[in-house]
C-alpha cells in the first residue's frame, strides 16, 4: 500500500511539475511576488495539510492552561513570531508583505477568515507544536525546534491558543516580557543560547508606495 501511495504521489508531483514549468514559459518561477497556478497551490496545499495531520495526530498535548506558560510563550512570540504573523491591532510588517506564501495571520479573531479554523483545540494544538518544531520548507517557515526546546515549544502554543481573543492591551500586556530581556535562555548578552540574536532596532527609512502582494496562501492553516 505504501508503495503504491508513493508512485500515486510521485506521478501527481511530477504533472504539477510539468505544469510549472509551462506556467513559467519553460522554466519553474521562483519569484516570491507572483503566484503559483491554482492547481500547483491546491496540489501543494492539499499534500501539505494531509503530511502535518498524519505527523501530528500522535502529539501528546500538555495542560495550555497554566498562565505562567501563557506568559512565558507571550514573551518569546515578539521576537519569534510577530513580524510574519502578526499580533492583535497590527495589519501588517514589511517582510510579511514580501513573504510567499503569504504567513497566516495567527491573532486573527477565531471563526474569521484565515484565522483558526479548528474546531479541535487539542488538534490545534498538536498541529501548531509540529509546525513550530518542525517547520515547512519553502515557507519560510523555519524549524525551530533546533533552537529551542519542546517546553519553550510549548509555551508558545499555549500562548498562541490564547492570542485570536486577546484585546491589544492584553496581547501588549502579555508581550512585554521580551522588551523586559524574557526572551533571554542564559547565552551571552545579546544573543540568545538559543543560537540566534534578536536584530538591533533599525534607524527610520523611507519607503514608496505600500505594495499589496500579489496573492496570499495561508502555509500552515495555523501555526510554521
Amino acid at each position: 500500500m505504501k508503495i503504491v501511495l508513493t508512485v500515486v504521489i510521485t506521478l501527481v508531483f511530477a504533472g504539477v511539475a510539468g505544469i510549472a514549468l509551462v506556467h513559467g514559459g519553460g522554466l519553474t518561477n521562483f519569484a516570491a511576488d507572483e503566484a503559483h497556478p491554482a492547481l500547483v497551490n491546491g496540489t501543494i496545499a492539499f499534500f501539505r495539510e494531509r503530511f502535518i495531520a498524519a505527523r501530528s495526530q500522535d502529539v501528546e498535548v500538555p495542560d495550555l492552561d497554566d498562565p505562567q506558560r501563557v506568559a512565558n510563550g507571550g514573551a518569546h512570540y515578539v521576537p519569534m513570531c510577530a513580524g510574519c504573523h502578526l499580533g492583535p491591532g497590527t495589519k501588517d510588517t514589511e517582510i510579511r508583505r514580501g513573504l510567499y506564501p503569504q504567513p497566516p495571520n495567527l491573532a486573527q479573531p477565531r471563526g474569521h477568515a484565515g484565522g483558526h479554523d479548528h474546531s479541535d483545540m487539542k488538534q490545534s494544538a498538536a498541529r501548531q507544536f509540529w509546525i513550530i518544531k518542525h517547520g515547512i520548507k519553502m515557507t519560510a517557515m523555519p524549524a525551530w525546534g533546533t533552537s529551542h526546546d519542546d517546553e519553550a515549544i510549548w509555551d508558545l502554543v499555549a500562548f498562541l491558543q490564547k492570542l485570536p481573543d486577546l484585546s491589544p492591551e492584553d496581547y501588549a500586556a502579555l508581550s512585554e516580557g521580551h522588551a523586559a530581556g524574557g526572551h533571554e535562555h542564559g547565552a551571552e548578552e545579546g544573543q540568545q543560547a538559543s543560537g540566534h540574536v534578536d536584530p538591533p532596532a533599525a534607524p527610520p527609512h523611507g519607503h514608496g508606495p505600500k505594495k499589496e502582494p500579489t496573492q496570499s496562501e495561508d502555509h500552515t492553516g495555523h501555526s510554521h
